[in-house]
């Protein structure tokens, strides 16, 4: 059985956000074993799978990207949108806004310390759209 489900994820600032509660509670009950996949429908931001219990490594993650992938490099020619533009769309790309996980025992199956992020690129990017397709 196929299911879908359309998930809102508040505004949240530029950085790594833990959203892994969110998504809990938006998918509700879950079959016993499956897959669910989440597709963040922007071209700015990005799904990903990391540690969940240090804040310290969201912190680090926003500050290595940002080295790996500064603003206003004189090589960008879209810069219509703003300087952290460009780059955010660039970020997208190399981490991907998507993600398919187990379902096992009613439960999506992350490792002890896995946790699920969205990685916001944009200084102010706004309600962020996520389609779950759960498979069972």
């Amino acid at each position: 059985m196929v299911q879908q489900k359309t998930i809102y994820l508040p505004h949240f600032r530029r950085g790594f956000h833990l959203i892994t509660p969110i998504i809990e509670k938006e998918l509700g009950d879950l079959p016993a074993t499956g897959l669910v996949h989440l597709f963040l429908q922007h071209t700015s931001a990005a799904l990903s799978l990391n540690e969940n219990a240090d804040p310290d490594v969201r912190n680090d993650l926003e500050n290595f990207i940002n080295k790996l992938i500064p603003e206003n490099h004189p090589g960008y020619t879209h810069t219509l949108e703003g300087p952290e533009d460009m780059p955010a769309h660039i970020k997208s790309s190399v981490i991907g806004a998507e993600l398919t996980l187990p379902i096992s025992n009613y439960r999506i199956n992350l490792g002890t310390w896995q946790g699920i992020y969205l990685c916001e690129f944009r200084n102010r990017g706004g309600i962020r759209k996520m389609i779950a397709t759960i498979l069972s």
